[in-house]
């Protein structure tokens, strides 16, 4: 087993995200803690308490607390923290949706979740009104205002909620994001109120931030990664956020110059343009400190070669939903090239083999993970629950790594067969049973390909029925009306069989071979 070589922290308890994400409200006032970057509209401190606390007393007049769910459908904009947080603390959950799902699987969300209330915004309500069509849902609010629709707007004039409802921090589900396993739809992520406040304080030794740090939020919000780490935490430590909706390189850029950026919180395709493209160049960007990326593995090389050309330190962390998100990351001036750092704090770790004995120091084996940010379960699915974490509380990663003399993890490889396309995870058998359901194809099998800019790509393998005709690009098409752009599949060859064992697995390795 390993420990953290570094300090405990005070894990903090009884406190609700809210509260913790708020705490210097008060003291900074009329700092700017959140600025849209595309049109410069900035929020302070204090404005961002009294704006969740409208949108709290609001929810709380139409009967929405504990035991309610929200469902927010947005980029990045100010407002996001304001409806979370709103939702929060009016003692219910907030399940973050990604607003480029198709209606269906934004269905899928709202019916497992049992959400009542979907926020989004105005680009997005004909997706919404489609998706809340025969589930719990019964009113969508867009955060823009349009004719017909509660907005924002609407919400500031109920008086103000200023305390958190009562709750139980330590089992009370303050967020369902959604994460896709090897077997087929998402899965929520049970994380309490005690989970995500955790995480946030574990990261101290390791997510250092000064009185004046500026951090530039592209990872989307709904995303775990955007939600703790820039969201919550930038916020609990007095940083002023400055979001984006979507990556744009040379507005990212713009922002980087124009707000004097010092934090980038960024996944490895956009390390990629960072250290490649030659419209860098053509921007300031030396009040950049730390470039810190996640959601997937960043090459040795790439990393190295970014840092040269930005002039500051570019590390990564490691992470998952189901650990809210961090336990993983690099000590500032402690990186180590393509490690993911060392075990924050209050976290255990061990590396295990397949029949579940330890084993040793560059040993390579699975990552388990046993901490106070691991996940309370997975929401309605008690199975895959008992298959993630033992009895003794150990979340199994399914990634495969090593851990040097020197405490530094490596991630290698992964057990289970989620692709990481750009960060986001693209599950193979959702997209083998959506393949099967088109009238020409006989069977299939996905597979990532690595690839220098997503990380990995899926790539389809069709058998057809006897006497079908089909071209690549029709069966493409077809997959890409059905699923978000990152699920699309890239690339697609035909084979006379697909490569199974005796059980029926697919030969995956096989695949990758060819």
């Amino acid at each position: 087993m390993y420990t953290s070589s570094l300090p405990d922290v005070e894990i903090p308890s009884g406190i609700s995200i809210t509260d913790y994400t708020l705490r210097m409200c008060d003291e900074l006032g009329d700092k700017p803690a959140m600025i849209d970057g595309p049109s410069g509209r900035t929020q302070t401190f204090t404005e961002l308490k009294q704006g969740i606390q409208l949108v709290a007393g609001a929810l709380a007049e139409r009967g929405f607390g504990p035991g309610s769910t929200l469902g927010l459908m947005a980029p990045n904009i100010p407002e996001y923290a304001t409806f979370f947080h709103g939702a929060a603390l009016a003692g219910g959950t907030v399940t973050t949706i990604n607003p480029t799902y198709t209606a269906g699987e934004v269905t899928h969300q709202l019916e497992d979740s049992g959400a009542t209330i979907l926020v989004t915004i105005s680009m997005f309500l004909d997706i919404a009104r489609e998706a809340a069509e025969g589930t719990a849902v019964t009113e969508i609010v867009s955060i823009d205002p349009v004719e017909g629709v509660p907005s924002l707007f609407d919400f500031l004039g109920s008086p103000p909620l200023t305390e958190q409802v009562p709750v139980d921090t330590a089992n009370t589900p303050v967020v369902l994001p959604y994460s896709s396993g090897t077997t087929g739809k998402s899965k929520g992520v049970i994380l309490s109120h005690d989970n995500l406040t955790a995480n946030i304080e574990q990261c101290k030794h390791v997510l250092t931030y000064g009185a004046d740090d500026v951090a530039l939020a592209i990872l989307p919000f709904f995303h775990i990664y955007g939600m703790q780490v820039l969201m919550n935490g930038l916020l609990a430590n007095g940083c002023t956020v400055v979001t984006m909706p979507r990556f744009d390189l040379e507005q990212a850029l713009t922002v980087i110059q124009e707000h004097k950026v010092t934090w980038f919180f960024a996944v490895p395709p956009i390390v990629l343009a960072l250290a490649k493209h030659p419209m860098v160049d053509e921007y300031d960007t030396s009040t950049l400190d730390v470039v810190f990326s996640g959601a997937a593995p960043l090459s040795a090389e790439l990393g190295e070669e970014a840092e040269q050309r930005l002039g500051c330190s570019v590390v990564q962390g490691y992470g998952m939903t189901e650990l809210s998100p961090v336990s993983h990351a690099t000590v500032p001036g402690q990186a180590k090239a393509g490690s993911s750092g060392v075990t924050i704090s209050n976290t255990e770790c061990r590396i295990v083999d397949l029949e579940g004995n330890d084993l040793g120091i560059d040993e390579d084996g699975e990552l388990w993970i046993r901490g106070p940010q691991v996940m309370k379960g997975y929401l309605n699915n008690d199975e895959a629950t008992a298959a993630t974490i033992d009895a003794d509380g150990w979340l199994h990663t399914g990634d495969v790594a090593h851990i040097d003399s020197d405490g530094h993890i490596f991630i290698v490889d992964r057990i289970k067969e989620l692709i990481k396309y750009k960060g986001f995870q693209v599950p193979p058998a959702e997209l083998e049973g959506l393949l099967l359901t088109h009238p020409a194809v006989a069977d299939s099998a996905v597979i990532g390909i690595p690839d220098d800019e997503a990380g990995e790509i899926p790539k389809a393998f069709i058998t057809l029925k006897p006497g079908a005709e089909a071209s690549a690009e029709e069966i493409q098409e077809f997959v890409a009306g059905q699923v978000a752009s990152y699920k699309q599949v890239r690339m697609l060859e035909f084979l006379d069989e697909i490569p199974k064992s005796a059980s029926g697995k697919i030969l995956r390795r096989e695949l990758r071979d060819r």
